[in-house]
């Protein structure tokens, strides 16, 4: 199957960003702020933000340590950490602040309204506030949005094409994200269209599963969905041996969990997102305002399929759905 392209809408804004203009003067080191709800990267994760950003923007031309500097915060999963932790960004005088996830860039925001800021990723950003229309920004933000809860509707749709009858589907939640609310409001709405009772599993402390394995392990469901959550993000590994040890097959957001051993995944691919996220930062640095930069959502999403953990968990794969994946992992 070919990857599913959408359109891209592209336009400019109105106001001016005063910090962009003169972040790209002759001898200076530019600097950007990262700023994660998360705890820093683990060294089993297969690919991190800060560490795909700085290889995109070589790429460009800026080198870490040289020419670029990264200023790394990263709450902990405790996002009442942020609001310091962007003051901190702001009083280090960065040039650039990349927020990934809503509670990141809301904190970016509020510290700053003059640092640019670009979004990696929000959910909808129109609706939290943060772009007067994905054509035209108006302010200092702009960025990617993947439209989180769209994208987890279609998630289950491929859950439950896989498993026409699954009844029950268990969704982790991260209860300190906002937008796991808001995509599991969603997914019941679409569940009940798809005959499907939807099982919310909190993970009340970032990076602990335990209670969560218990709940799937009592419960037995169906299957699993994870939303999009950066936390989620960076827990792959843990979660793909998670639903393997409750031998509960299990859909995720990113290829990186099924080339790990998860079922399947349906969305964007991370990165080609960072990429995206990279031109941004770099054409702010070299002077471009961000109320010129229409904020972008994904063009191409990924359906992939690993078999293997299919054939270990008992399961045939409707070969309709074979059919229309990117990738089959044998």
């Amino acid at each position: 199957m070919k990857r599913r392209t959408f359109l891209l809408t592209s336009l400019s804004g109105v106001l001016r960003a005063p910090h962009a203009a003169s972040a790209q003067t002759a001898g200076k080191i530019a600097r950007i702020g990262i700023l994660s709800p998360t705890p820093p990267p683990k060294p089993t994760q297969p690919i991190s933000l800060a560490e795909e950003l700085s290889r995109r923007l070589q790429e460009l031309g800026w080198v870490e340590g040289k020419t670029l500097v990264l200023e790394r915060r990263y709450a902990d999963g405790r996002p009442d950490r942020l609001p310091g932790l962007a003051a901190d960004l702001v009083a280090a005088n960065v040039d650039v602040i990349v927020a990934s996830s809503p509670v990141a860039i809301r904190a970016a925001r509020d510290a700053t309204s003059a640092i640019p800021i670009v979004m990696s990723f929000s959910g909808n950003p129109i609706r939290d506030g943060f772009v007067v229309s994905l054509a035209r920004p108006g302010g200092t933000i702009t960025g990617v949005a993947i439209l989180a809860a769209d994208m987890a509707v279609k998630r289950l749709e491929v859950l439950k094409a896989a498993l026409p009858r699954a009844r029950r589907v268990a969704v982790l939640v991260n209860p300190k994200n906002p937008s796991n609310a808001e995509q599991l409001a969603t997914l019941r709405t679409a569940g009940a269209a798809l005959g499907l009772d939807l099982e919310p599993v909190e993970v009340k402390r970032a990076g602990d599963y335990t209670e969560a394995s218990g709940v799937i392990a009592r419960t037995r469901p169906d299957a699993l969905l994870v939303p999009s959550d950066p936390g989620f993000f960076r827990d792959g590994r843990t979660l793909v041996e998670l639903a393997a040890q409750r031998r509960t097959p299990a859909c995720y957001e990113w290829r990186e969990f099924v080339e790990m051993g998860g079922l399947m995944s349906y969305g964007p691919n991370y990165r080609d997102l960072v990429a995206r996220v990279s031109v941004f930062v770099d054409k702010i640095l070299r002077g471009t305002r961000p109320l010129d930069l229409p904020v972008e959502q994904p063009t191409t999403f990924e359906l992939i399929v690993n078999l293997k953990t299919a054939r270990a968990l008992g399961l045939t794969i409707p070969p309709s759905l074979l059919a229309r994946a990117d990738q089959v992992i044998e």
